[in-house]
C-alpha cells in the first residue's frame, strides 16, 4: 500500500508530534508499505522518513523546484520526483497514493488535506483520508467540520472517506483493519 503522509516540515514542531510521525514511518516499513511524502527536510517530514528509512522501507519523495533551490530536498527517499509547483506536487502524490494520513502541520498540510478531501467529495478519487488528531491538534478544525456538516456544507466529507483518529497507534490500527479495502 502506498501511504501518503502530509505533515509539518518545520523543525519547531514538538517531540511528541515527532514520535507520532516516527510510529507511522515504522508501521509503513515494518508492513512492507511505501511512504509517499513531500520530500523535504525538517520536522515531521524528517521524522516519518527517517523511521521508514531506518527499517529499510521504500520512500517516494515529491519535491518542488523551489524546495530544492532552498537546499531542503531530503536524501532519504529511494525515489524522488522533482516538480515545478506545489500544485504539481499534490497531483503526483494523489496519483501515487492509495491512502492519505494527515499529521500535525501548518498551512501546507491543511492545503493538502483540503485538496484531497475536496477532490474526493466531487469524485476525482475514492481514496481514504485519515486525520490524526494527536494531542487534540486538530480540535478547532474538527469543530469547524462539525459546524459545516450541521449547516449542510460539509456533509460529504465523511462519505468521501475522511476518518478521524486520536493517535498514530489508532491510525495504524485503522490502516491494518482496512488494508484490503484501501
Amino acid at each position: 500500500m502506498n501511504i501518503c503522509v502530509f505533515c509539518a516540515s518545520s523543525s519547531q514542531v514538538s517531540d511528541a508530534f515527532k514520535s507520532e510521525a516516527r510510529l507511522i514511518g515504522q508501521f509503513i516499513a515494518e508492513n512492507g508499505h511505501t511512504l509517499i511524502y513531500g520530500g523535504a527536510t525538517g520536522g515531521l517530514m524528517d521524522a516519518v522518513a527517517e523511521a521508514t528509512h531506518e527499517l529499510g522501507g521504500e520512500i517516494i519523495g515529491v519535491v518542488p523546484d523551489l524546495i530544492v533551490e532552498k537546499g531542503r530536498k531530503s536524501d532519504l527517499p529511494t525515489q524522488t520526483f522533482q516538480v515545478e509547483t506545489m500544485s504539481e506536487r499534490k497531483e503526483l502524490m494523489k496519483e501515487y497514493a492509495d491512502v492519505f494520513v494527515v499529521l500535525a502541520g501548518g498551512f501546507g498540510t491543511l492545503d493538502e488535506l483540503f485538496d484531497v478531501v475536496a477532490s474526493g467529495m466531487v469524485g476525482y478519487h475514492d481514496k481514504q483520508t485519515i486525520l490524526v488528531n494527536s494531542d487534540d491538534y486538530f480540535a478547532g478544525l474538527l469543530q469547524q467540520i462539525d459546524r459545516m456538516t450541521a449547516e449542510g456544507l460539509g456533509y460529504k466529507a465523511r462519505e468521501a472517506g475522511l476518518h478521524m483518529c486520536q493517535s498514530a497507534q489508532e491510525c495504524t490500527a485503522w490502516l491494518t483493519e482496512h488494508a484490503e479495502n484501501v
